[in-house]
């Protein structure tokens, strides 16, 4: 797995503009809400949603034999973009807490609802690991 960074580009803070997958394993992480593993609903909170939420995606992760630093790319799906920018300090703080300085090729999408009509956070990632890693 290599991080791609155009030459004439500015650095991304906090994702990756492309990240190289060659050989090895991919593991396709289906849209986690944040629940726990009994699948009831967690806090209202939209960072403990959020932190909830990337939790279980890295628990998909880990059971396929992955680690943190496996997930090359997530899409997060809001359902409030302006509480999303005020929480983005404490969200680095969960993503430092579970992933540390790894930040994959990210997307952040805005919409009306999820399908759990209390989430708030939704996250899907695409881990990729070389054999034998």
């Amino acid at each position: 797995m290599r991080v791609i960074q155009p030459a004439a580009w500015a650095p991304a803070k906090g994702y990756a503009n492309g990240v190289l997958c060659v050989g090895g394993r991919t593991l396709y992480v289906a849209g986690q809400v944040g629940w726990d593993a009994q699948q009831q609903p967690g806090p209202d909170d939209f960072v403990a949603q959020f932190d909830a939420a990337l939790g279980n995606v890295l628990a998909v992760v880990e059971a396929a034999g992955g680690r943190p630093e496996n997930v090359v790319k997530m899409t997060v799906y809001v359902t409030d973009v302006a509480a999303y920018r005020a929480s983005t300090r404490a969200i680095g703080a969960s993503w430092r807490a579970r992933l540390g300085r790894h930040f994959p090729a990210m997307a952040l999408v805005g919409v009306t609802e999820l399908v759990e009509p209390w989430a708030k956070v939704e996250i899907e990632a695409v881990a990729h690991w070389e054999e034998g890693d």
